[in-house]
């Protein structure tokens, strides 16, 4: 299985939720790819910002070593599930969706609701950051059927 994680700059709370993910899929051997990508292109390249690397490490995740990615088309083809952290990102790739096919691979990574950007307050990454984690433990569960 292939998941995506989409938030803005895929340097903040998409990063969290990929390498999140991955670790508990690859701690259960489940052979799952989890990656992620940002609505804009502005980070491109660079790693996820210090502060979400930090609460990350804080719950014993790495995710120093991701890059950051730009979402594209291509990415309907290539994953089965696009997970996106707020309404304006789910707006943003449902726009580039040309087919129901992929649009119905893309829903919110919280079925009731959205993942905060914690990007302009540095005390939103620890409650982020435990978020994610109870969210990727939930989709675990149901993706593994």
């Amino acid at each position: 299985m292939k998941i995506l994680m989409v938030c803005l700059g895929n340097i903040c709370r998409s990063p969290l939720a990929h390498g999140i993910l991955q670790h508990l899929a690859d701690k259960e051997n489940l052979g799952w790819q989890v990656h992620s990508a940002g609505t804009g292109g502005w980070h491109v390249g660079s790693p996820p910002d210090r502060r979400s690397v930090l609460a990350a490490r804080n719950l014993g995740y790495d995710i120093s070593a991701q890059r950051a990615r730009h979402f594209n088309e291509s990415f309907f083809e290539a994953y089965d599930h696009i997970l996106v952290m707020d309404r304006n990102n789910l707006r943003d790739v449902l726009q580039l969706a040309k087919t129901e096919a992929y649009r119905q691979k893309v829903r919110l990574f919280l079925p009731d609701g959205e993942v905060t950007d914690p990007y302009y307050d540095n005390d939103l990454f620890g409650p982020v950051s435990l978020e994610v984690e109870q969210r990727c433990k939930e989709l675990l569960k149901e993706l593994r059927g």
